[in-house]
């Protein structure tokens, strides 16, 4: 066990190092399964909202970046470890979180969440609702007085809809939206929730260098009208930047 802590601290340490002179890879890690903020396409590749974003901001920040996906349960530790260098995966800003790790500056405003369900008479107080483990929306539920059903992966909340198991699920509505135009037996419940700080680039806290040029790259695209249209393109329901 020592040796493993030991190896897991000199690879942070290394990459960290790797950063700050100007050399190697920035390897963004991201989901791979939350569209339109990030999936796989037919090919395998990562593609969608943040794919499109992560190229542009690397090749402002004059930065060499490969993708690489990990699950999303244990995408901070992963983080925090040296397995990659960011985490770009529709991740709010939250208290909680900096208190592990740093954010860039806010890539999207915070997205309205939706409810989607099978039963437009769901109780959405007391039902059983089902989010993704380790979301906002998850804390969310937990705080109310409805049942919260945790699953790892986002396409399994929806499934627990499907097949009975959770009266409904409160997701991003950018995610949800997509889902029930596609599906008539499924409709999102006309409340939302605004929960989060908006979605940043997750870095460990002793990346300064790093995300300094990522924050003045997403300020450059804010100016200069880029990251809206890419918003507009991706994300229709969410907000745009003054």
């Amino acid at each position: 066990m020592k040796n493993l802590i030991l190896t897991t601290a000199v690879l942070a340490l290394t990459a960290g190092a790797a950063l700050a002179d100007g050399h190697g890879v920035v390897r963004m890690g991201t989901e791979g399964a939350y569209p339109p903020y990030n999936f796989l396409n037919d090919a395998g590749e990562v593609d969608g909202f943040e794919r499109h974003l992560g190229d542009e901001l690397c090749l402002r920040a004059e930065l060499t970046c490969e993708w690489v996906t990990n699950e999303w349960d244990s995408i901070i530790p992963n983080l925090v470890s040296g397995n990659y260098d960011t985490i770009i995966a529709g991740m709010s800003v939250t208290d909680e979180r900096m208190e592990v790790i740093a954010f860039s500056e806010q890539y999207t405003l915070p997205d309205p969440s939706s409810f989607l369900t099978m039963n437009d008479a769901t109780d959405l107080t007391t039902g059983v609702i089902a989010a993704q483990s380790g979301t906002i929306q998850a804390a969310y539920i937990a705080s109310t007085g409805a049942t919260l059903l945790e699953f790892a992966t986002p396409d399994e909340t929806v499934a627990a809809v499907k097949n009975g198991e959770a009266d409904a699920v409160l997701a991003d509505k950018s995610f949800l939206l997509p889902i029930a135009e596609a599906d008539a037996e499924l409709s999102l419940v006309t409340q939302e929730v605004m929960i989060g700080g908006g979605i940043g680039i997750g870095m460990r806290q002793s990346d300064t260098e790093l995300k300094a040029k990522f924050d003045a790259a997403i300020m450059s695209m804010k100016a200069d009208g880029t990251l809206n249209a890419l918003i507009a393109e991706w994300l229709p329901e969410a907000g745009l930047f003054e």
